[in-house]
């Protein structure tokens, strides 16, 4: 079947354009092996990364159709599925770009150095007092080692990186890679600096409190990590140590919570004053949501009143049920 393959075409000195490329292909090759085609019989200045062509590497990743995929991983039946192509008398299209939040060298190649300096910050290796110790191993029971295998399981291939909506409006922010990885470490049975490595991860620009919760990383990973769910992990972990008035960020969360357990839902008129307020302690955050607060009772926008939702009792009981197993 014949299909076109647009490509965003760019180098560090001319403005990005796409560039089409029409193939007679078997609906079962990968788009890599499309690449390979146009790279080997139609246009040998296409620039990409390959390595193993089998989801081992990751070197492969780039944006298929809009979504960060490994070209080795999905092939063209798959892709024109998802575009609803009907492969009727106009020839079907697959778009294919670089990755997002990563600066392109040449055409599909990106610098990754700002992803591995993001790695690097939440110190991926073992830290332990056992190395003090001559001539020991440090043994795992095979159910501490199963803890690992999700983590374990990245192949750093950026996917996750290129769709991070939090990466995109804040450079600070370590990434779902990096952050899924900390709850590899934290988890290490072999690993003694949990409590350093918390500390790290508590940041509301670089840390966990950075993610916006939208799920893309999650979506988008070729090894189920599901980045989202180890972020969220280790957020459950500090919760669980840090006192409602040790940030804004972890008070935001266990205020919530009271909030909900309390009423079924949240109460507006207390929900900013607490967090932001710090329970009327916090004078500078008072300040930072008064103008927000005239504005919306000049507007009649502010509740003045709160009526508990119907099943506030079940839900109560929810929420216990969820501490306690805990």
């Amino acid at each position: 079947m014949k299909v076109s393959f647009k490509i965003l075409r760019q180098n560090a000195n001319l403005s990005p354009q796409f560039q089409s490329y029409t193939l007679d292909v078997n609906p079962t090759s990968t788009i890599l092996d499309c690449l390979n085609q146009i790279k080997w019989e139609v246009d040998g200045s296409l620039t990409y990364r390959k390595n193993c062509r089998n989801t081992i590497c990751g070197s492969c990743a780039m944006k298929i159709n809009g979504r960060s995929s490994l070209a080795c991983k999905e092939n063209v039946a798959g892709e024109l599925k998802k575009i609803n192509a009907s492969g009727g008398e106009s020839i079907p299209e697959i778009v294919i770009s670089p990755l997002n939040n990563l600066p392109v060298i040449k055409d599909l190649v990106v610098d990754m150095t700002n992803f591995w300096q993001d790695l690097e910050s939440i110190e991926p290796y073992i830290s332990t007092n056992a190395r003090q110790v001559p001539e020991k191993e440090f043994l795992q029971t095979p159910q501490e080692r199963e803890l690992l295998e999700q983590t374990g399981n990245c192949i750093m291939c950026g996917a996750c990186y290129s769709e991070c909506n939090a990466k995109e409006v804040n450079p600070e922010f370590a990434g779902p890679h990096a952050l899924a990885k900390s709850y590899r470490w934290l988890t290490d049975s072999r690993d003694s600096n949990s409590e350093h490595r918390l500390e790290q991860y508590n940041s509301v620009d670089r840390g966990v409190w950075g993610c916006t919760r939208c799920l893309m990383c999650n979506e988008v990973c070729p090894m189920d990590v599901a980045p989202l769910d180890q972020i969220s992990k280790i957020k459950g972990e500090i919760l669980a140590q840090k006192d409602i008035n040790d940030s804004r960020a972890v008070r935001h969360r266990k205020v919530l919570i009271d909030l909900v357990k309390d009423g079924g839902w949240i109460d507006e008129r207390k929900f900013g004053l607490m967090v932001m307020g710090n329970y009327f302690r916090d004078i500078k955050g008072l300040l930072s949501i008064m103008p927000l607060g005239l504005r919306l009772l000049s507007s009649g926008k502010f509740p003045v009143s709160f009526e508990p939702s119907e099943g506030t009792t079940e839900v109560r009981s929810i929420i216990s049920a969820v501490q306690i197993s805990k």
